[in-house]
């Protein structure tokens, strides 16, 4: 049985109208939600089962299709994002939201290519971990599995709808998907080509559903859904990530805020930090991965910063620096307290001087957010240092920032960046969505 047909089944039997169209209902529309959000976690329950035990082959077709699919209907998402692009307009969003939200040719291929470089990765299913054998004769192996039933709650990025989809497929993970009311129109044309994809190979639609409702309500249910949810991966903003903390009883992989660092060490080669820096910050502002704030040697900053601060007001990056800062460049303005942990994913960046590695490391574990965190120097020892002491997921060493990125890695792509310590930490790609079980073999050993 279909999914539709199923909420169709389960909605006659509550006495409410057929509608065989669950998938696509109206942005607006929530006849019975609690009864819609039991059915999507029920079919999810069922179609996790079927999908932990998809051949590797089957899973390759259905993504591979599925990337097919979005290039095939590469007009129709255009035009649902161009639905959603206007109504985001008119509600005055931010450029970096906008940014965020649009799509176009370019970026649609990319959700193709995505897909087709999950599929391409070794399976992270029934690989073994480890194994051994006891002085008894058991032997024992750790083998991968999947998590089970995961729900994914992101904001306005529309790919997230394909990554998420891909890796959960991938990992022979179920997913639930429930997007931001900005990307409704997109994540609805990306998601039937996962659909589609999921039909071509035989695997059963439910495997990836999307929450059918632009109702905060529903976000609400999911976190409550622990009798068929397994994991709940919130992608989005501090508000966002601190709602599911508190009302989730369901385990949460967080991601949270990117305020990045980067650190110019003395040893910084200046022709090298000039061109990082530019790119950490100003590449893509609105990702995650852009450096928000700048530090800087107090023994190098009078020769090393200016002309970084030049590059960055001459592509109109407004610089907001501590009083050293703010002599050494008139065009900044004063840093407040809150500028050292803004998440700003636009054109601002906080520039500070530090007192040597010590004070950059101690500055960047008190302020930054566990995300990524970069030094540039030319100082091995150094950069040995930092990167065995600064806390955060990911720490770099003579590069941009914005390398933290799942793609980047290898991963195909990423759910998101995962600031915490448990389960998974770093780039959220197919491996880190799986599990582990212990088989235990043996010949008639009884425990004495």
């Amino acid at each position: 049985m279909t999914a539709d047909a199923a909420l169709a089944q389960d909605k006659a039997k509550s006495g409410q109208p057929r509608d065989g169209r669950e998938p696509d209902l109206a942005p607006d529309l929530a006849p019975d939600l609690a009864m819609d959000m039991a059915h999507i976690g029920r079919a999810a329950r069922a179609a996790a089962a079927q999908l932990a035990l998809a051949k590797p082959e089957t899973k390759t077709l259905a993504l591979e299709a599925a990337a097919a699919a979005i290039r095939l209907r590469r007009d129709e998402i255009l035009a649902a994002n161009a639905l959603d692009m206007e109504a985001a307009r008119s509600k005055r969003l931010s450029a970096a939201l906008l940014d965020r939200l649009a799509l176009d040719a370019r970026r649609v291929e990319g959700m193709a290519e995505g897909l087709e470089a999950i599929a391409r990765f070794p399976d992270p299913i029934g690989r073994t971990l480890a194994e051994w054998e006891r002085p008894n004769g058991l032997r024992i192996a750790r083998v991968s599995v999947p998590l089970g039933v995961i729900g994914i709650i992101y904001e306005s990025r529309p790919n997230v709808t394909a990554d998420a989809g891909g890796l959960c497929l991938k990992s022979g993970n179920a997913v639930i998907l429930r997007g931001g009311s900005e990307s409704f129109h997109s994540s609805g044309a990306i998601h039937a080509c996962l659909q589609a994809g999921l039909r071509e190979a035989g695997l059963p639609e439910a495997a990836i559903q999307r929450v059918p409702t632009t109702d905060r309500a529903a976000v609400g249910h999911l976190l409550r859904m622990n009798d068929c949810v397994d994991i709940i991966i919130p992608r989005g903003g501090r508000g966002l990530i601190e709602r599911v903390q508190a009302e989730s009883r369901i385990p949460v992989i967080a991601h949270l805020d990117g305020m990045c660092h980067t650190y110019l060490h003395a040893a910084a080669d200046p022709a090298m930090a000039r061109e990082i820096v530019l790119n950490a910050k100003m590449r893509r502002t609105g990702i995650c991965g852009a450096t928000e704030t700048l530090l800087v040697d107090r023994a190098v900053a009078p020769n090393l910063l200016p002309p970084i601060l030049d590059d960055l007001i001459a592509v109109g990056c407004e610089i907001r620096g501590d009083a050293e800062v703010c002599r050494l460049e008139a065009r900044a303005k004063p840093a407040r307290p809150e500028d050292w942990e803004t998440e700003y994913l636009e054109a601002i960046l906080t520039v500070g001087v530090v007192d040597g590695l010590e004070a950059a490391i101690a500055h960047i574990n008190q302020h930054g957010s566990h995300h990524t965190e970069a030094i540039i120097t030319e100082d091995a020892s150094a950069a040995a240092t930092f990167l065995a002491q600064t806390d955060a997921a990911i720490v770099m060493h003579n590069t941009s920032t914005q390398f933290a990125d799942g793609g980047e890695f290898g991963m195909g792509a990423e759910i998101g960046i995962s600031t915490g310590r448990l389960h998974a930490r770093g780039p959220v790609g197919a491996e880190q969505l799986t599990s582990y079980k212990y088989e235990v073999r043996g010949k008639g050993q009884v425990r004495p």
